[in-house]
C-alpha cells in the first residue's frame, strides 16, 4: 500500500458545545453512533482503522467487499461503521461484531451486516487533501462518492443552523447521537478538537446501589471510582442502569466516609443473586463477567438502595445509559421506589432511511 496519507492516522476530533453554533462559516452533519473508522484503499488492498488506530478490517468483510466495488481506486476516507436494524442504529449489535473467532465474524457479517458512512476525505489518488479547507474536501468527497450504493453512504450536510436544529430533534429517533458542526475553512488536523459536537443531555433520578473502588485506591487510602446506579422496573426489580464516575480525588475520598453507613452484605442486596461471575449476563449486572470485561475486577461494595441522586445522561442503549452519567446532586426528597424507567424521555421514532435522503451539498 502506497498512499499520500498512510496509517496510522489519529482522526480529527470535536469539542462539546451546548447548542447549535450560529456564528456562520459552518457546515452541519448528523452525528453517527457507531465505530469511527478511517479507510485506506489502494486498489484492492483495504485497511480499516479505528479511532485509536487499531485494525478493524477482519471484523467487517462485507463492508470491505462493498468498498472494493464502489470506492475510488485510491483514497483515504474518514467516517463511521454502523449497524442498523428496523430503521434504527443498533450500537449493542455493532459491538458484537468484534469477535476473535473467524467463523463467528463470517456468520455475523451475514446475520447483522454493517454499513459505512463517509464524512471526510483525506486523500484521493496521489493527492493529500488534509491541508485543504473542509469546504473543498467535502466537494471532492461528493464527486468521488457520487455513485456509491448501500452499504456505503455519504453523510448528509446542511449550512442552515435551523435545519441542523431540526435534525437534532428528529434524527435521535433513528438512533443518531446529535449534530456535528464543522468549520468550512478548517484543514484536517489529526487528533485536534477542531470540530464541534452537540449531543442530547437529559437528567434522571436514580437509586444509588453500590460503588467500585478507584484504580488508584489503597488499603490505607481508599477512593470511590464509580457509583453504581439503578432504576426499578415494572415488576419492582432494581435494574442496573449505568455508572457515574466524574469526581475529583478529594471528592472520591470523602465519598468513602459518606457512603459507609449504607454498606450492606451482598447477600442482602437486590443484586446479590447475580454476584459471583455469571457469564455474559444480559443485564450486565455488576460483579458478572462478559467477553468485554473478562479479566477485570468487577467486584463492588454493595449499598442499601436508600439514597437517590440526580444524574445527567445523553441517551439510552437498551435499558442502560449509553455513556457514563454525570453526577448533578443528591435528592433526599425522593423515595427510591419512585425511581423507575417511566421518567426517561423516549425520542420519537424516525426511520434511518430518511436520514440518507440526500448526502449532497445544499
Amino acid at each position: 500500500m502506497d498512499l499520500p496519507v498512510m496509517a496510522p492516522v489519529l482522526p480529527m476530533l470535536a469539542k462539546s458545545v451546548k447548542a447549535i453554533p450560529r456564528t456562520g462559516g459552518l457546515a452541519f452533519e448528523p452525528k453517527w453512533d457507531g465505530f469511527r473508522c478511517l479507510v485506506f484503499k489502494d486498489g484492492d488492498e483495504i485497511e480499516l482503522a479505528s479511532r485509536n488506530t487499531k485494525p478493524l478490517t477482519r471484523y467487517f468483510p462485507e463492508v470491505v467487499e462493498a468498498m472494493r466495488a464502489c470506492l475510488p481506486h485510491r483514497c483515504v476516507l474518514d467516517g463511521e461503521i454502523f449497524v442498523a436494524q428496523d430503521g434504527r442504529l443498533q450500537f449493542e449489535v455493532l459491538q458484537e461484531r468484534i469477535h476473535p473467532a473467524a467463523s463467528r465474524v463470517t456468520m455475523l457479517s451475514q446475520q447483522t451486516p454493517a454499513s459505512y458512512v463517509a464524512f471526510d476525505c483525506l486523500a484521493l489518488g496521489d493527492e493529500d487533501l488534509t491541508g485543504l479547507p473542509y469546504a473543498e474536501r467535502r466537494k471532492r468527497l461528493e464527486a468521488a462518492l457520487a455513485d456509491v450504493k448501500a452499504p456505503i453512504y455519504l453523510t448528509r450536510i446542511t449550512h442552515d443552523a435551523d435545519e441542523a436544529e431540526q435534525w437534532f430533534e428528529r434524527f435521535e429517533g433513528a438512533g443518531l447521537d446529535g449534530v456535528m458542526a464543522k468549520p468550512l475553512a478548517a484543514a484536517y488536523e489529526p487528533n485536534k478538537r477542531t470540530m464541534f459536537k452537540i449531543k442530547h443531555q437529559r437528567t434522571a433520578d436514580v437509586v444509588l446501589a453500590g460503588y467500585r473502588l478507584h484504580k488508584t485506591s489503597t488499603a490505607d487510602a481508599p477512593l470511590v471510582g464509580s457509583l453504581l446506579l439503578g432504576l426499578y422496573d415494572d415488576d419492582g426489580g432494581l435494574q442496573h442502569i449505568g455508572v457515574s464516575a466524574s469526581f475529583t480525588a478529594k471528592r472520591r475520598a470523602e465519598l468513602i466516609d459518606e457512603l459507609k453507613p449504607l454498606e450492606c452484605p451482598i447477600e442482602e442486596h437486590p443484586w446479590g443473586q447475580w454476584f459471583g461471575g455469571a457469564i455474559a449476563n444480559p443485564d450486565r449486572v455488576p460483579g458478572t463477567q462478559s467477553r468485554w470485561s473478562a479479566g477485570k475486577d468487577l467486584s463492588f461494595v454493595a449499598l442499601r438502595p436508600d439514597v437517590v441522586l440526580e444524574v445527567s445522561y445523553d441517551h439510552m442503549e437498551g435499558r442502560r445509559f449509553r455513556h457514563t452519567a454525570q453526577f448533578v446532586r443528591w435528592r433526599p426528597d425522593r423515595d427510591p421506589e419512585s425511581c423507575g424507567y417511566a421518567q426517561l424521555d423516549e425520542p420519537l421514532s424516525y426511520d434511518l432511511s430518511d436520514v440518507f435522503e440526500s448526502g449532497r451539498n445544499p
